[in-house]
C-alpha cells in the first residue's frame, strides 16, 4: 500500500499538516526554547490492534527529516494497554507539531483494525470472507481500507470504477435487473465482474436469469438467506453469494452460517471508535 500510494499519501499529509499548523504553532513557538530536544513516547492507552505505524512515521519525517522514529510494534499486532508503539526523538518543536496528526491517523486506523479483528474472530471456523464497503471518510479511503486488511478483513471494490454493482436505484433507473445487467455486460471489459443486490426471491430469480457474477442478499433474514444460497448454488455454483445490510457483531455468525461466501460490513469503517493512543514527552535531553 505504501509503495504505490506513497506520493499521494505524502501530498495528503502535507495538506493535513497545513490545515493544522496554519501560520504557525503559536503555543510551541512561544513556550518551548529554541533548540530543545526531547524523546516522544507514543503508547496505547487501551488494548487493541495497531494500524498506521508507517503513516505516523511518515508524518514525523515530513515535519522534520532530522527526527528519528523507531517503531516498537508492527501493524496488525494486538497490544495491551500501556504498550509503547513508537519512540520519536529530536526537536521538541517538530515532535509537538506532528503529534496530533500522527495520533489522529493512528487512532482512527487502529480503531478500524480492532473492530475488524472482532468481526473476523466472530467468523472463526467458517469459510466466509469479511469485506468492507465504500462507506469511508472522504480522502481517507485507501488508509481505511488498509486498516481493514491489517485487522484481518478484505476489501470490496475501491470505487465506482473497478466493478459493476447494481443496487436498488440502478434497478429502478434501468427498468429492472435484466436490462441493467445486459447493458452493463455490453460495455464492460470481460475481466470485470457484475454484482447485483437483491431484496427478495423475485429479484433473485431475475439476477439468476441475467447471469450475474455475484449476488448480494440485502437485509435478508438468516433463514431466507440460506434458501437463497441453496437456489443459487443448485443452479449456478460459480456465482458468488454475499450478504449485506445491518450486520452486527452479534448477528454476523448466524448470517455466515447461511452459507454465504462473503459478508460486507459498512460499519467497519463508517461507525468506529478510535483507539485511545497518546504521546508523552519523556527523558528530556539537554538543549542543542
Amino acid at each position: 500500500m505504501f509503495n504505490a500510494y506513497n506520493q499521494v499519501l505524502r501530498d495528503q499529509i502535507r495538506a493535513w499538516l497545513q490545515e493544522d499548523i496554519g501560520t504557525g504553532d503559536v503555543t510551541t513557538d512561544f513556550t518551548i526554547p529554541v533548540g530543545a530536544q526531547s524523546k516522544g513516547i507514543i503508547h496505547a492507552k487501551e488494548a487493541g490492534v495497531i494500524a498506521g505505524i508507517p503513516v505516523a512515521q511518515l508524518v514525523f519525517e515530513i515535519v522534520d527529516p532530522t527526527l528519528t522514529c523507531y517503531a516498537q510494534v508492527e501493524d496488525g499486532q494486538y497490544v495491551a494497554k500501556g504498550t509503547t508503539l513508537i519512540i520519536v526523538e529530536g526537536s521538541t518543536h517538530s515532535i509537538l507539531i506532528g503529534e496530533r496528526l500522527a495520533l489522529n491517523l493512528m487512532q482512527r486506523l487502529s480503531g478500524i483494525a480492532t473492530k475488524t479483528r472482532k468481526f473476523v474472530d466472530a467468523l472463526e471456523g467458517l469459510p466466509t470472507r469479511l469485506v468492507d464497503t465504500r462507506k469511508t471518510t472522504p480522502g481517507h479511503r485507501a488508509l481505511e481500507k488498509y486498516a481493514v486488511r491489517v485487522g484481518g478483513g478484505a476489501n470490496h471494490r475501491f470505487g465506482l470504477y473497478d466493478a459493476v454493482m447494481i443496487k436498488d436505484n440502478h434497478i429502478k433507473g434501468a427498468g429492472g435487473i435484466i436490462p441493467a445487467v445486459e447493458r452493463a455486460r455490453m460495455n464492460i471489459p470481460h475481466t470485470m465482474k457484475i454484482e447485483v443486490e437483491v431484496e427478495d426471491f423475485d429479484q433473485l430469480e431475475e439476477a439468476l436469469q441475467a447471469k450475474a457474477d455475484i449476488i448480494m442478499f440485502d437485509n435478508m433474514s438468516p433463514s431466507c438467506m440460506a434458501e437463497a444460497v441453496r437456489r443459487v448454488k443448485s443452479r449456478a455454483p460459480h456465482i458468488v453469494t454475499e450478504a449485506s445490510g445491518g450486520i452486527t457483531l452479534e448477528s454476523i455468525r448466524e448470517k455466515a452460517e447461511s452459507g454465504v461466501e462473503v459478508i460486507s460490513v459498512g460499519g467497519l469503517t463508517y461507525s468506529v471508535a478510535a483507539l485511545d493512543i497518546s504521546l508523552d514527552l519523556n527523558e528530556k535531553k539537554a538543549e542543542a
